[in-house]
């Protein structure tokens, strides 16, 4: 049976006004667990980043921080790096 794999990273709101991202990769009692907390602010949300990542501090909706980590952690993202080929010194005349 095959099926969408199940997501790495996952949003929760634990209160009316904050949210979670877990990384499911990690048991709930591993501290890598929580990737960042989200709040509730007048204009969007406000981010706490609790894991190396890049990201912004205010995102417009909690679903908008959860596609930025998930981008940010994609390992298909990874490029190789550019091969700039080496050519003799021009000679002056």
């Amino acid at each position: 049976m095959s099926g969408d794999p199940e997501p790495v990273y996952v949003l929760r709101r634990v209160t009316a006004s904050d949210w979670v991202i877990n990384d499911q990769r990690y048991d709930t009692d591993d501290p890598r667990h929580v990737v960042a907390c989200v709040h509730d602010v007048d204009d969007g949300v406000e981010v706490v980043r609790l894991r190396d990542l890049p990201l912004e501090t205010h995102y417009s909706n909690a679903s908008e921080v959860l596609e930025a980590v998930a981008r940010a952690k994609d390992p298909s993202r990874a490029t190789r790096p550019i091969v700039i080929p080496s050519h003799p010194p021009l000679f002056a005349n």
